[in-house]
């Protein structure tokens, strides 16, 4: 399927791969939950204008509302509005033709879509999840948080969470693999636009912090669903959450804010009239907090039992990290200082975010000292800093929509609505956050609050209104514009330089007939014999799949349904996992184990629908495969430093590079519970070390056979290949069925995951290494289907050297899997 249908059908947006495409389908969706959100917060703010807890709401309830407001903006909306931006602009600036993995961008999308439809759906299921955004342990798992033992809507709003990360994740790889090897000519990693180098530095963080989060979630959803016992605190840790989750959180603050300073770096030149002030010092200050963003993780937990030495170190950290955005914001008001400064509704927006952020900044060096932590930890002072920061990145990016908005749509908007909008905004947040310092001896989450400060929680909830009119009189103004705006030209910004400026407005779907080159130093567009063309593309082409291209032969797809079809299979499993724990409190049960807490009732249609999901993946994720999709690739790009790297061999370098991360932590929270528990007082679990010698060698033996079959594809040997992938495979079933037999001797001797927690530890770790086996055996099988019907990979062998990638990687983790759980 390679041809569009017309955007005002809702068959194009259910197949479209185009990197525009997605990047609306981003936008508004992350729009949609930012009102979703929203309505939360109005909700709880009208609760809270009485003290005492007397208002609208039951203590659950502000509960829910609180914890989905948090979880839905800083997931749901932050990083996916930002998303929407960098699916639609990043290729455009960097002279892509689309992202690297077209269908992998879509179906993206639509975990992301199903993960929010997820966290929905929880308020049906009983009770969402209403433990605070950042899932606290004990108060994560239904034994210690009654009001939602072991509930589905609970269960659906981390599962949601998980296949959000999934989301992130394969976004993540796209991105990355995209701007490391589809760059235009002559444009260097220095030279790129600076919205997608705080893109590329967001998706590096991306990669590491969101696949701690992922383990973190992963050992949460086993800790409800399977029971076992993580961060229950008679035997688990709450402390262990909080390592995994901070080690994401923090960086998760600058994985946000990063793209809103990317939409201010590139308003302030555009409506300043120059180049940004240093440049490139304020690239090298965002590779650093890139890399510190990922060392200050412990002064969120100022308040646990980690010695004074390591917090002050942590201490130290914090204050190192604030000194490149120093730099930062310094180079902001020096590119105003130097230039011409026209205040236009973007650069409004980009303005009152540098302003919040300011604000947002000062107030946090208070929390980063150990001692004043002590004593503002827990309040609204945490309150109003968190939002004057993570909003004043909301404040940029709104600049972004109205910076872009005439590219995107063709259509200009009201200068004299966007700037009453930006009034409201601006005088809504400060009503709403600055009285929270003022009020700072509130705790945080709780609807009790002295009486003397109640006129400060009024004047915030008069502010939390008054922001809300904002976004209708934003919303309203797009939509004026969108039916009754003139026309946008191409270049509606005097100063604007960046490549998507160059092009029609709106682009045409394969951006560019001719070649982008800054070969020259500035960009042009060249032909195949690097004459300079006349332009981009031929001007009226619009977005429909009458978009031509200059050679048939290099015609790239833009339509696959399996996308969605993964999508809905995969969130139809997730709902049915979210009703099977009242089976295993009953298995539990039936074994003699005590299950603290009640639970719903057993519901057939859980199980029925997971079973269901996975026939419904199973069969989309094998037409995904056999699909002929044509993306070609660039022909002449800067690859710089993976240019003897393939496109998706590095894709997959990188995927692998995130599940180190994933399996660094889970090996992370053992070794932590071991020392926890002291490490001498646990024998290993495995009834034969001898089975783990086995099995070592039986892995060991596959990647060597994998490498054989590398050997006969590239000899175009079909036999020796299919032998070889046979032999594989037949290894992969040898070493699941000694892992079967390892744990049927545990059952039989009354050990099940859920009995101790170094059971929980031993059942999950290797399940999860057994569970990337079973996904390799899976694509192994597809891969000798493909070789017996069509002769595969006698012509291409990559594919099995990107199989070998993956086999050998799960082959590593096993030897380190194997002395800590057989040896020692």
């Amino acid at each position: 399927m390679s041809e569009l249908p017309p955007m005002n059908t809702v068959k194009r947006w259910l197949v479209t791969t185009n990197h525009k495409d997605v990047g609306i389908l981003y936008l508004a969706t992350a729009l949609f939950f930012l009102l979703l959100g929203g309505v939360m917060a109005l909700v709880f703010r009208a609760h809270l204008w009485v003290p005492g807890g007397t208002g609208l709401l039951q203590g659950e309830q502000f509960n829910q509302a609180v914890t989905t407001h948090g979880l839905l903006m800083v997931f749901w909306f932050l990083s996916p509005f930002a998303a929407g931006f960098a699916n639609y602009f990043v290729p455009l600036q960097i002279g892509a033709k689309d992202l690297a993995f077209p269908r992998l961008n879509a179906l993206s999308y639509w975990f992301y879509l199903f993960s929010g439809i997820l966290l929905i759906v929880s308020f049906f299921q009983g009770s969402s999840f209403a433990g605070g955004w950042t899932m606290y342990a004990p108060l994560n798992v239904p034994m210690y948080h009654p009001a939602m033992e072991a509930t589905t809507g609970g269960n659906a709003t981390i599962l949601g969470l998980v296949l959000f990360v999934i989301s992130i994740t394969i976004g993540t790889v796209n991105f990355l693999t995209t701007i490391h090897r589809s760059r235009a000519e002559g444009l260097g990693l220095w030279n790129m636009p600076m919205f997608t180098w705080s893109w590329l530095l967001t998706v590096w963080m991306m990669l590491f912090a969101f696949a701690a989060l992922l383990a973190a979630l992963l050992l949460l959803s086993a800790d409800r669903i399977l029971l076992t016992q993580y961060f229950a605190t008679d035997q688990g840790s709450g402390l262990l959450w909080a390592h995994l989750f901070w080690f994401f959180g923090h960086p998760e603050v600058y994985i946000v804010f990063f793209p809103a300073l990317g939409v201010m770096f590139e308003t302030f030149q555009t409506f300043c009239g120059r180049r940004l002030v240093g440049r490139k010092w304020v690239i090298i200050a965002m590779v650093l907090v890139a890399v510190q963003s990922f060392l200050v993780w412990m002064h969120h937990m100022f308040l646990t039992t980690i010695n004074l030495e390591i917090k002050t170190l942590f201490m130290a950290t914090t204050i190192g990290i604030s000194l490149p955005f120093d730099l930062m914001v310094f180079a902001l008001i020096y590119t105003m200082v130097k230039g011409r400064v026209r205040f236009t509704t973007p650069f409004l927006f980009s303005l009152g975010a540098l302003v919040l952020f300011i604000l947002g900044g000062i107030t946090g060096v208070f929390l980063g000292a150990v001692v004043l932590d002590y004593e503002f930890r827990g309040t609204y002072w945490v309150v109003a800093h968190f939002h004057y920061v993570m909003v004043s990145g909301v404040t940029a990016l709104i600049a972004g929509l109205y910076y872009w908005w005439p590219k995107i749509s063709g259509k200009m908007y009201s200068e004299t609505l966007g700037k009453l909008n930006f009034a409201v905004y601006f005088i809504g947040f400060n009503l709403l956050y600055f009285p929270m310092f003022l009020a700072w001896e509130t705790p945080r989450r709780v609807f009790h609050f002295p009486e003397e400060i109640q006129i400060y929680h009024q004047i915030a909830t008069v502010g939390a209104f008054t922001l809300g009119a904002s976004f209708l009189i934003m919303f309203a103004t797009f939509i004026h514009s969108f039916v009754a705006g003139p026309d946008a030209p191409d270049n509606p910004w005097e100063f604007s330089r960046t490549a998507e400026w160059s092009i029609p407005s709106p682009p045409p779907l394969e951006n560019w007939s001719g070649r982008p080159s800054y070969a020259s130093g500035h960009l042009e567009f060249v032909d195949d014999s690097g004459a300079a063309t006349d332009g981009g593309v031929a001007h009226g082409q619009g977005t429909t799949a009458e978009a031509t291209v200059t050679h048939e032969e290099e015609h790239a797809d833009h339509a696959s349904i399996w996308p969605f079809g993964i999508g809905v299979g995969t969130f139809v499993f997730f709902l049915g996992l979210t009703g099977i724990t009242p089976y295993i409190i009953e298995f539990a049960e039936a074994r003699g184990h005590d299950v603290i807490g009640t639970s719903a009732e057993p519901n057939v249609m859980y199980p029925a629908l997971t079973v269901l999901g996975l026939a419904m993946m199973a069969v989309a994720l094998f037409s995904f495969g056999r699909e002929e999709f044509n993306v070609p690739e660039m022909a002449i790009a800067e690859r710089w430093p993976f240019g003897g790297v393939g496109t998706t061999k590095l894709g997959v370098w990188f995927f692998l590079a995130s599940d180190v991360v994933v399996f660094g932590a889970a090996i992370g929270a053992y070794i932590f519970a071991r020392i926890h528990a002291g490490w001498g007082t646990w024998e290993p679990v495995p009834p034969s070390s001898m089975a783990g010698l086995f099995n070592t060698y039986v892995l060991l033996t596959s990647s060597f056979t994998v490498i054989l079959a590398l050997v006969m594809a590239e000899r175009k040997n079909k036999k020796g290949l299919l032998g070889t992938m046979l032999a594989t495979l037949l290894l992969g079933f040898v070493f699941l069925g000694v892992k079967a037999w390892e744990w049927s001797e545990e059952f039989a001797h009354g050990v099940y995951w859920f009995s101790e927690m170094k059971y929980s530890l031993y059942f999950v770790t290797t399940g999860l290494h057994a569970l990337h086996v079973i996904l390799g055996l899976l694509v192994a099988g597809f891969m000798v289907y493909r070789i017996f019907t069509v002769d595969a990979y006698l012509e291409d062998h990559r594919p099995v050297e990107f199989f070998g990638l993956y086999w050998h990687f799960v082959d590593i983790v096993w030897v380190f899997l194997f002395p800590l759980f057989y040896l020692m």
